[in-house]
């Protein structure tokens, strides 16, 4: 596990960090994942794309399905991780179904499931210290295990997976991520950070040696790339999305 830790700490990307958790789980005989982030959970829902981050080595179809079809959102466990911190067998799952305590979107997820083979597993919600910030990961058994063998790989091996685990969230939600369509620029990092620096727009204007119609245009581009309407706005989600105040860009 040590071994395993140093690498994950030393790794420099979201990537390689990836790639080391699923060979990770593989051991305890979990061989499909699928982990979530969203930095600006709210009532109406996950946040728009650029928010999230999802990783998964799921089969590329079933991903499509859950979330194109727009079904992630209803997934007794993603619905469990947003009000929740801790660890929930799927066990709990199937519990509820047979209470009639689910929806008709959470017994469609669970179709769907049963199609890919995504039936016995554990989830896990991680602790956040913003209240808008949410995060799991769904550790799904390799086929033929059961959910009875999956609860008693949980007993023995619990402080080791949620250690993984743990520190695995803890490298990835350190580090910058946001809309691939949009990131930010070199330039628009600055002025957003000088912003924070309770500097005004002559201020930055001056510092970066451009006119104050170019330093006010960085700030309305950097606005338009995080979604936002304003530039406390935009200093926030940037900051909360570590892509101003990091040394990863």
């Amino acid at each position: 596990m040590l071994d395993h830790l140093d690498q994950v700490f030393a790794a420099e990307t979201i990537e390689a960090i990836w790639a080391l958790h699923i060979a990770r789980m593989a051991r305890y005989g979990f061989d499909r994942l699928i982990y979530a982030v969203t930095r600006f959970h709210s009532s109406a829902g996950l946040g728009t794309p650029s928010d999230q981050l999802v990783l998964t080595n799921h089969h590329p179809d079933y991903v499509k399905a859950l979330m194109d079809g727009g079904l992630f959102e209803h997934s007794p466990m993603v619905q469990w991780t947003l009000v929740h911190e801790g660890a929930r067998s799927w066990a709990r799952v199937a519990e509820d179904a047979r209470a009639g305590r689910l929806g008709a979107a959470s017994l469609q997820v669970l179709d769907l499931n049963r199609k890919y083979g995504v039936v016995a597993g554990v989830s896990i919600s991680f602790r956040s210290s913003f209240v808008r910030a949410r995060a799991g990961i769904g550790l799904c058994a390799a086929p033929g295990i059961s959910q009875p063998e999956v609860d008693a790989i949980w007993a023995r091996n619990r402080r080791d997976i949620m250690l993984a685990n743990q520190c695995m969230h803890l490298r990835i939600s350190t580090m910058p991520f946001g809309s691939a369509a949009a990131p930010l620029t070199r330039r628009q990092r600055q002025v957003l950070e000088a912003v924070g620096e309770g500097k005004s727009v002559a201020d930055i204007a001056a510092l970066l040696g451009v006119s104050r119609a170019t330093a006010e245009k960085h700030l309305r581009l950097a606005r338009a790339a995080l979604g936002v309407e304003t530039t406390a706005q935009a200093v926030l989600k940037a900051s909360l999305s570590h892509q101003i105040y990091s040394r990863v860009h």
